[in-house]
């Protein structure tokens, strides 16, 4: 099920202004030929948040960088096209999960929000933006984490702790709406 960032970002429907505003810069990028190349001072990345849908519990990631606890996700690599797969891929190594799938429908990923994120220059890099495309993914074996490396922990929140502990307005907004997403889940199987 592979796709190109722009058949993803096609479906997406922005939910005020500033996300559809975005939503905008984010597809003129994805429409380029080398959207995921972070050479350019303005490239995709792509992220997940993952959570334990029966605990109702999401999983942090420290980012040394931002020196911020964040969602799992990253760049693309050499040759990779599909957002989902890129975000699966680092998913997969930030967290050492093995069990990943979207959410809530494993055979349907769908994006559940679009920001334009400014990085801070380091050492090796100058100041540059992300546009960054963001899905959830689920877990069933959440003792099975692993950090990627000690500088970068990971953390199971609840949502309301993992509101109280983020930075960015953005992330506020994507803990939001995956809350929401987790609690019409759960409602919708106490009916079945």
């Amino acid at each position: 099920m592979p796709s190109e960032p722009g058949a993803s970002l096609a479906a997406f429907r922005a939910a005020n202004p500033r996300e559809e505003a975005d939503l905008a810069a984010i597809r003129e990028v994805a429409a380029t030929k080398r959207p995921f190349d972070r050479s350019l001072r303005f490239h995709l990345t792509a992220s997940a948040l993952v959570i334990e849908p029966r605990s109702a519990r999401v999983l942090l990631r420290w980012h040394t960088r931002h020196k911020a606890w964040m969602q799992v996700g990253g760049h693309g690599d050499p040759g990779e096209s599909d957002p989902y797969a890129i975000a699966l891929r680092e998913a997969e190594e930030e967290t050492g999960l093995r069990d990943l799938v979207a959410f809530p429908d494993p055979s349907l990923p769908q994006l559940l929000q679009v920001t334009v994120v400014a990085v801070p220059s380091n050492g090796s890099e100058p100041a540059h933006l992300h546009g960054d495309v963001r899905y959830v993914m689920a877990t069933s074996s959440p003792d099975a984490i692993v950090a990627e490396s000690v500088d970068n922990p990971l953390r199971w929140c609840t949502f309301a702790e993992a509101e109280s502990l983020v930075g960015e307005d953005n992330l506020r907004t994507l803990l939001q709406r995956t809350d929401e997403l987790v609690r019409q889940q759960s409602a919708a199987s106490e009916i079945e």
